[in-house]
């Protein structure tokens, strides 16, 4: 299983979207950035996504996007096998 990085904020509904939807999928871990506690962590994750927004999602190498990008792929049979790959 990939390792999962999110950017995220404690009271962000998307976040916990996203994190509910990667549970579903079998992700058990997920390396979770708070901005909220961390703020130079978003001057971080806006020079690797170009995005203010979170969450901001990293499956292995490959930056997913958001909340609704990560929907997305689910719902493309795509989520599943990234996930999966060595």
């Amino acid at each position: 299983m990939q390792v999962v990085k999110m950017y995220t904020t404690q009271t962000c509904p998307y976040c916990l979207r996203a994190k509910a939807l990667l549970k579903e999928r079998g992700v058990e871990l997920i390396d979770e950035v708070r901005v909220d506690l961390h703020p130079a962590e978003r001057d971080v994750m806006v020079a690797a996504t170009g995005r203010r927004t979170v969450p901001q999602i990293f499956i292995g190498a490959t930056h997913v996007g958001g909340c609704d990008e990560l929907m997305a792929m689910d719902q493309r049979g795509e989520l599943l096998p990234l996930l999966q790959a060595a």
